[in-house]
């Protein structure tokens, strides 16, 4: 029997990413999503809630990536307003927290490189562009601030 355990299903997600098996990773991801909303957040202690929601930015970020190499932009676009929304709405540097984790694994190279070739070799319709370049921002800006503190 395989392993459902969303962290699992992230890792492998971004195994794929690596090895440039792109729809593999988009299931990967999407396994992951789907067994993280068996957790409804009202019941779980805080430290559950985070860990839950560093696998669902990881994943969706990973998903984002693989979307884009897939050239699928509408569901890249509908995954980045998803993260951006949830992840900046907090305000409490969460999102930004799991950002850094990424960066201290070498794992946000991966999906920072791909959104740049993205924003600079696709065209892209405005409303995608806003967001992808919005999101890439955030993850250059994180690449930045983590590159001075080490």
């Amino acid at each position: 029997m395989a392993d459902r355990r969303p962290e699992k299903s992230c890792e492998q997600a971004c195994e794929s990413l690596k090895q440039q098996d792109y729809e593999v990773a988009v299931k990967h991801c999407t396994e992951a999503l789907l067994s993280l909303s068996q957790y409804p957040p009202a019941h779980l202690p805080e430290a559950c809630q985070a860990e839950i929601d560093r696998i669902k930015i990881e994943t969706l970020l990973y998903r984002i990536a693989s979307f884009l190499q897939l050239k699928k932009y509408g569901q890249a676009d509908e995954d980045c307003r998803h993260v951006l929304g949830e992840g900046l709405a907090k305000g409490d540097g969460s999102f930004r927290a799991v950002l850094c984790c990424m960066h201290l694994r070498g794992k946000l190279q991966i999906v920072s490189n791909v959104l740049s070739k993205s924003l600079m070799g696709e065209s892209l319709n405005g409303m995608v562009t806003k967001d992808l370049t919005r999101l890439k921002t955030l993850l250059a800006e994180t690449e930045v601030i983590m590159s001075m503190l080490l």
